[in-house]
């Protein structure tokens, strides 16, 4: 099967990095709206990015099947089902809605868990509703096991590589999604100090690998 030509693979690399620039804004406060749509955290958090829906790239057969179902990390209790989140109609990335702040999210624009690429889950800290899914992530060590179920029922177990909290306005855009030669996962949520609207200034970062 001939490989991917240089200009083919630096296209995808740049629609990957615009739409990782959506993906950082997502946000999560005590009086955030219940809806994943336009108006949800990642929408509301002003920036000028947007990515328009065309540059989704397109979902296979194949690629549908090995959709991550489930994710489980022991060490902090956190076990939940996993809803497939894309793009808005507005070009920003889907977040869980608050209704569901106990159910993560996988970015399906992205890699599938187990496939070369980074696979990212994003999950809420806090909503209005409470403590959300990954709420205790901060306290998540190096070393931890990450169990990802895929769409056969086969189950994944990555090792936490390191972790950081970063400002949403200095987001490590190429670190958490640009092109890995293997299978990587990232983790997201909100951090840090709350702003004027009431919406974390930061966002915790989870890196792993396959165990």
């Amino acid at each position: 099967m001939p490989s991917r030509s240089p200009h083919r693979f630096r296209r995808t690399a740049a629609l990957l990095t615009a739409v990782a620039a959506c993906v950082a804004l997502a946000g999560c406060s005590s009086d955030e709206p219940s809806t994943s749509s336009a108006s949800s955290p990642a929408a509301t958090s002003a920036q000028d990015e947007s990515v328009p829906g065309s540059t989704e790239q397109p979902r296979t057969d194949q690629q549908n099947q090995q959709a991550p179902t489930e994710v489980s990390i022991p060490s902090i209790g956190v076990k939940s089902t996993l809803m497939k989140l894309g793009l808005n109609a507005d070009g920003t990335v889907e977040v869980p809605p608050a209704e569901k702040g106990m159910t993560a999210g996988w970015y399906s624009g992205g890699s599938a868990p187990g496939t070369p690429g980074p696979a990212v889950l994003i999950g809420h800290n806090d909503t209005r509703f409470g403590r959300a899914v990954f709420h205790d992530l901060k306290n998540i060590r190096e070393g931890a096991d990450v169990l990802v179920r895929d769409g056969a029922g086969k189950t994944l177990r990555f090792t936490v590589t390191g972790k950081e909290a970063v400002s949403k306005k200095a987001f490590p855009t190429e670190k958490v999604y640009g092109p890995t030669k293997g299978s990587t996962l990232r983790l997201i949520t909100c951090d840090g100090e709350f702003d004027a609207e009431g919406h974390p200034v930061d966002n915790l970062i989870v890196y792993g690998a396959p165990a």
